[in-house]
Formats: C-alpha cells, sequence, structure tokens
C-alpha cells in the first residue's frame, strides 16, 4: 500500500522527494518508493464569504449586522485578481490532491505542513472537507534537511494528536473573519463616504496603528526642558590629562543654571584629590539566537530599504532551500535535544574561520533551554552549507549564521574604571566621575567585526593631588521620544510593551513564552504591511508615521477595546492556551461572537461622522500596445503592465517585480513595453551583472512554444561574451 504525502508547498515536496530518493515527477504530484508527494499552494481554500451563507449579505446593509453564521463552511479560494472567481490552479491541485487520496492502494494520509498553527489548517481544511476515513498523519519537523525528512517519517504522530493546535488554527481563524466581515462593514458605512476600499478593522490591525498613534501624540506633545552640566578637566603630576562631570546626589543634570555657576565659579584657583577609584571587570555575553521578530528587527535597522515582510520572505525562501530552520518562532533558545545537531551545524560553519581556534561548542543553557521554548527553537543555519544565494538571502543567512557562532566563542571582556575627582572647597558638595573602559578580550565581537571603543584613563592613586585646568557649563534640551521604527513596533507587538526596553530581560521572555503578544511571529510583518497598504500608515525613512486617516480613525472608532493592548494580548494569549489544552475553541469563540455583537451595537448607536471620502477621478487609460496574445490593448496596473482583456482569461503581463530584470538592478518600464509590444525587442541601459559591472543589452519577451509563459531572451550589446545571445526560461 502507499502514502500520500501533502506538502504547503511545492518547494517543500521536492525537499521530501528529494530525501526520498524519488525521481518520478506527474502532473501535481511525485511518485515512487511508495509514496505520492502533492502540495499546497498555502491555502486552498477559503472560508465562505457572507454573501455564499445568504444573498441579502451580497450588498452591506447596517441593517444585516451582526452576522455570525451558524456553521462555518470553506470554498475554492478566490483568484487574487478576480475576487469572485475560484483561483483555477488551486481547483487543479485539489482536485489532483483528493484523486491521490481516493486510490484504492493509498492506505495512509501524511499531512507535512509547516508545524505551526496556520500550517495546521493548512493540511486539515483540505483532508477533512473530502471527509475521508483513511488514517491521516502528522510529519512535524524544523527543518527540511534529508536526514531530518527521514528521520521524522519515522515519527510521524496521528493527527488526532494534533486537535489542540487545530482548534487553535480554527478558532484564530473564524474569529479574524467574524471581527473583520461586521466590523469592517459596519465601520466603512458608518465613517465612510463613496464607494472604494473598506475602512479596514482588524484584532490585530487596529492595536498596532494605537501604539503608532500614541508615539507620534507623544512627539507632538512633547515639551522640551532645559538642564544643565558641569564638566572639568584635569591634569596629574604626571602631566597626564582627563575629564570628568560634576554630579549631585547621583545627578548630573541640573535645572538650575545659577547653582552650577556658583559652583563654577567656586572652582577658581583650586586644586582637587582622587578620592576613590574603582576598576571592574565586566563580561559581555553576546546577544540571544534570533527568534523572527529579532532577525526582522536587526535586518530592517541595519539595511536601508528592508521590510519585517520582506525579511520573513528571504527567510522563508531560505527555510525551504533547507538552509535555516523553521523561522517562524518566537523562541530565542533551542531545545536541549538539539545539542548533537548543534555541534554539528558548528562544526560544518566554523571551517576556515579566522577565529576558528577560538569557537568551542559547549551546552550551555543560554543557547540550550527546554524551559524557554515556545513550540519551535530559535533560527539556526542548518548542516548544509549553501553554494549560492541571491544577495537579500546571502545578508539573511549571514545574520542567522554569525549570531549562531557567537554562542561558542569567548565572552567579551572589558575594564571599567572610574575615578571620582572631589574639589578642594568645602562648598563644594558634588564630586566629578570619570569613567574609562579597555576592551581585554574581543571574544565574539570578532565574529561581526564590532570594535569596542577604549577610553583610557590616567593611572592615579587615591589621595593623589591633581590640578584644575578647565571647566565648562553647557546647556542641553531633553529630546523627544523617538518614532516608531519597524524594529521598535515588533519588539512592542512581541511582547505588548512589557520589558520593550531590554531584549534579553527576563520578563520580555516570559511575555514571549506565555504567548501575551499582538499577533504572531508570522502575522506581526504581514499587519505591518497592511497598515501601510490600506493608508493607516506611512514610512518616513525608517520611521512609521500614522496618516490623517489612521488618526481620524484611531480618534473615532467607538470600540476602544480593540486598541487595548491588555485586551488583544489576552485574546492571543488564550489562542495559546488552547494550543496548551488549558481553554477550548468554543468558549473562546462565544466570547469573540459576543464581542462582535457588542461591537456593532456600540458603532451603530454612535453619532454619524465622515472620517473618510472617497473621490473618483476620471483618469483616461493609456494604451501601451496590442497585446501578442490575443490584439487587446495592454495597459499599466499596479503591480504590472497587463493585457486589458484579463477578465476573460488573457493571461499576458510584465510585472513590475520581474524576477529576471531585478537580478540586474532594473525594472520594466513603460518605455521598455511600449518598445517590446511594437518592435518586439527593446534596448536597456545600464543593467548590472552578478560582478557588478554595467552593460547595455537587447531584450526581447518571447512566449514559450510548449506552454503559455513568456520569457525573456537578451541580447549584449557592448560586451563580447562567447555566446552573445541569452535565453531566461
Amino acid at each position: 500500500m502507499s502514502r500520500v504525502i501533502i506538502a504547503e508547498k511545492p518547494s517543500v515536496a521536492k525537499n521530501i522527494a528529494e530525501a526520498l530518493k524519488i525521481r518520478g515527477r506527474n502532473d501535481g504530484y511525485f511518485e515512487g518508493n511508495g509514496y505520492f508527494i502533492t502540495w499546497a499552494f498555502g491555502h486552498l481554500l477559503q472560508l465562505y464569504d457572507a454573501k455564499d451563507y445568504d444573498e441579502k449579505m451580497a450588498k452591506w446593509n447596517m441593517d444585516n449586522f451582526p452576522f455570525i453564521p451558524p456553521y462555518f463552511r470553506y470554498k475554492v479560494k478566490s483568484d487574487p485578481k478576480n475576487k469572485g472567481k475560484e483561483d483555477l490552479g488551486a481547483k487543479k491541485q485539489l482536485k489532483i490532491i483528493y484523486n491521490l487520496i481516493k486510490r484504492d492502494d493509498v492506505d495512509m494520509i501524511i499531512s507535512a505542513c509547516d508545524f505551526d498553527r496556520e500550517g495546521q489548517i493548512i493540511g486539515d481544511t483540505i483532508i477533512y472537507n473530502l471527509k475521508t476515513q483513511k488514517q491521516v498523519f502528522r510529519l512535524l519537523l524544523n527543518e527540511w534537511t534529508p536526514d531530518e525528512v527521514l528521520k521524522g517519517l519515522q515519527q510521524i504522530k496521528p493527527n488526532s494528536e494534533m486537535r489542540s493546535l487545530q482548534d487553535a488554527g480554527i478558532g484564530r481563524q473564524w474569529a479574524d473573519w467574524v471581527i473583520g466581515i461586521n466590523l469592517t462593514s459596519v465601520a466603512t458605512l458608518k465613517y465612510q463616504k463613496g464607494k472604494g476600499k473598506a475602512l479596514n478593522i482588524g484584532r490585530v490591525l487596529m492595536p498596532t496603528l494605537k501604539i503608532i498613534y500614541d508615539r507620534d501624540k507623544a512627539i507632538e506633545n512633547f515639551e522640551p526642558d532645559q538642564y544643565f552640566k558641569l564638566a572639568g578637566s584635569f591634569k596629574t603630576d604626571e602631566g597626564k590629562e582627563y575629564e570628568g562631570t560634576y554630579f549631585e546626589n547621583e545627578e548630573d543634570k541640573f535645572k538650575n543654571k545659577d547653582s552650577l555657576e556658583l559652583i563654577k565659579q567656586a572652582l577658581l584657583n583650586q586644586t582637587a584629590t582622587i578620592n576613590d577609584k574603582q576598576v571592574e571587570l565586566k563580561r559581555e555575553y553576546p546577544p540571544f539566537l534570533f527568534n523572527l521578530s529579532n532577525l526582522q528587527g536587526f535586518i530592517t535597522s541595519k539595511y536601508k530599504g528592508w521590510t519585517s515582510d520582506k525579511v520573513l520572505k528571504v527567510a522563508q525562501s531560505l527555510y525551504e532551500k533547507k538552509y535555516i530552520t523553521y523561522p517562524r518562532t518566537a523562541s530565542v533558545v533551542l531545545e536541549e535535544s538539539l545539542v548533537g545537531k548543534a555541534a554539528k551545524v558548528l562544526e560544518n560553519l566554523k571551517r576556515g574561520l579566522p577565529y576558528e581556534h577560538e569557537i568551542n561548542f559547549i551546552k550551555h543553557k543560554r543557547v540550550f533551554d527546554n524551559s524557554k521554548v515556545d513550540s519551535h527553537s530559535a533560527i539556526i543555519p542548518t548542516y548544509l552549507i549553501p553554494k549560492s544565494l541571491t544577495r537579500e538571502e546571502e545578508i539573511v543567512y549571514t545574520a542567522i549564521k554569525n549570531r549562531f557562532i557567537m554562542q561558542f566563542m569567548p565572552i567579551a571582556e572589558h575594564e571599567e574604571t572610574k575615578i571620582y575627582t572631589r574639589i578642594n572647597n568645602s562648598k563644594i558638595n558634588g564630586i566629578f566621575i570619570s569613567r574609562g573602559k579597555v576592551q581585554l578580550v574581543d571574544g565574539w565581537k570578532k565574529v561581526e567585526k564590532i570594535e569596542s571603543k577604549d577610553t583610557i584613563l590616567p593611572l592615579v592613586r587615591v589621595n593623589d593631588s591633581v590640578s584644575i585646568i578647565d571647566y565648562n557649563l553647557s546647556s542641553h534640551t531633553t529630546k523627544p521620544p523617538k518614532h516608531h521604527t519597524e524594529k521598535t513596533l515588533l519588539r512592542v507587538m512581541e511582547t505588548c510593551g512589557k520589558g520593550q526596553e531590554d531584549e534579553e530581560s527576563e520578563e520580555m521572555m516570559a511575555a514571549i513564552l506565555s504567548g501575551y503578544s499582538i499577533g504572531t511571529p508570522a502575522t506581526r510583518a504581514e499587519t505591518i504591511k497592511k497598515l501601510k497598504d490600506v493608508g493607516y500608515i506611512d514610512t518616513q525613512n525608517k520611521n512609521l508615521i500614522c496618516t490623517e486617516l489612521g488618526k481620524r480613525l484611531i480618534e473615532t472608532f467607538p470600540v476602544k477595546e480593540l486598541f487595548d493592548l491588555e485586551f488583544t494580548g489576552r485574546l492571543e494569549k488564550t489562542l495559546s492556551d488552547i494550543e496548551k489544552r488549558k481553554f477550548t475553541k468554543e468558549s473562546f469563540l462565544d466570547l469573540i461572537f459576543d464581542f462582535t455583537t457588542k461591537s456593532v451595537a456600540t458603532i451603530k448607536n454612535e453619532r454619524d461622522i465622515i472620517i473618510h471620502e472617497v473621490s473618483y477621478e476620471n483618469k483616461s487609460v493609456e494604451v501601451l500596445g496590442k497585446c501578442p496574445i490575443c490584439g487587446n490593448g495592454v495597459v499599466e496596473g499596479q503591480k504590472g503592465f497587463g493585457c486589458s482583456n484579463w477578465k476573460n482569461g488573457c493571461k499576458f503581463v510584465i510585472w513590475k517585480n520581474d524576477k529576471f530584470l531585478a537580478t540586474m538592478k532594473k525594472k520594466p518600464t513603460k518605455t521598455l513595453v511600449k518598445a517590446l509590444l511594437k518592435n518586439g525587442t527593446g534596448i536597456v541601459k545600464g543593467l548590472t551583472s552578478k560582478k557588478g559591472n554595467k552593460f547595455d543589452a537587447n531584450l526581447r519577451y518571447e512566449k514559450n512554444p510548449d506552454n503559455e509563459y513568456f520569457s525573456w531572451k537578451m541580447e549584449f550589446l557592448n560586451s563580447t561574451p562567447k555566446n552573445n545571445t541569452k535565453d531566461i526560461g
């Protein structure tokens, strides 16, 4: 008998087939060695729309809300370009999966979707909507290397053991549907004039917007305070100079300038004495391993042009290529069972490094601690060393690799010195404090060449006399808080604001482990992206700023619980508790349905006010040329240049984020598209090769003879390679 394995994506199915040495590929699945390995494309099924349950819901009418269906049903997901039609690719793949499951020679189904809440329901909705009576098992893996796939297939679990994870996934999905459908519809009817994009209201969207709004308000309402500081310069008997800052009662900032002026005058013609000297050896541990939020924060703050959504996509690509472990994790440590695997990975990674002799594998609690792992361990590399990566993949992989290696390098050490200098004048109550630092051991800082700036103080002894050579009274102004960046926002979302100042605080770790958060590692990047897409926030450089629409929504929308971090945190913690069998899906949904019903009533009873008016402008659409497939006009859309006949099935398009052109740091322009449609060829100047060299080329965009897709062909103009034409499939 045979087994059907359902992976979440084609790339993962390919990894499983390679591990099982299966080379037989058919339309929609691999076959061999007693297995049929097929795949989804993420969610193949989606929940019914409201109008699918009741025709009257096809038009939004305030009297029809709240709308909570007596049961929830699934259908083939909608075509992303035409929401009114089924996605034909998804429909075809579902049919392939169902035909495999129904085969007489198949006695077992194995869901190999990602080991998380969302992955669980992707597989379960496909399998259980078929109502099969065959045995269903679960393959639970943290990475897709051949060794782990083979090991995992020997340890599959009955899918019935995953019921709590399924309940949490279904509970999250149904809750977000009910809140989103009802509150989005009612808010749009109440507060928007004109037809257009709805006012999106969501369980995770609203509190995230409120975090940004609150920070903007704090900056707007900030009133600067002036304060003063007094610095002094001193010289030892050996002629060595050093500086110190004046402190009184452990405070170096003074609001009263006059009091400092008196001290400054009292310094005239005075001498000073070394009152105390403290030397302390400080040990600096490396930052913890990455979870997804910390990885996103690290990359977006270090590299220009990166968003948390982009970091997740690149990390997901590395995961599917078997180079890193599961990225959608909240943990910053590893399970203790991974000691052997981590040692093997380290052995592979350290070879040839200039500091290889300093890397020493040790099992210690900062890296291996079961009590601080939530579902998935931290992100680390696998034992497979990448042979080639894109520039983006290289950035993310290197960050993960370096953070892993750091854990097994010597602890960095520096010597911190404090000198206390007292003025020999009884009128001066305070003392000047000087701080020095000398790096003794670079340790893990060598991995990313982190430079430590030394501040060298002269060698002095207690009771030594020093002379005063200068002093300076300076004025300062308190600064407003900084706008949120994706890094700081992710940190607040991860813990609902608890322990956000210190990424390694026990309070922060406890909040993460309890599931008390806004969203999950898998959804936070998507939430930030959606806030931008719906027009609630803008970006200025790396700063996130609330738009006027976002501000008006926050100030007008009456369901204040949705903005409350405590309320949102409790909802997310409840979902986490469902996974841990501490709460039931049914009780959670009862809470959500009751909350939604009351929220709709609250909105209805509020006074009518328009916060968003949708205006229409009749824009003439420029036809760039004739479609090479059907002859209709090709026009510019938001994401690409496509055929205007797309509603009737024409698939001709040149995407604005075309991957081939992106490898040469170019995007298609209207000028290029016009030339391609008119002449069949277009010249592009200033393309960039993999080595960074600039060149010009003639491009053609031609239909493949054996399918409906198009491929680029490139002819070099100002270089003389051996083969002057390059085909790109």
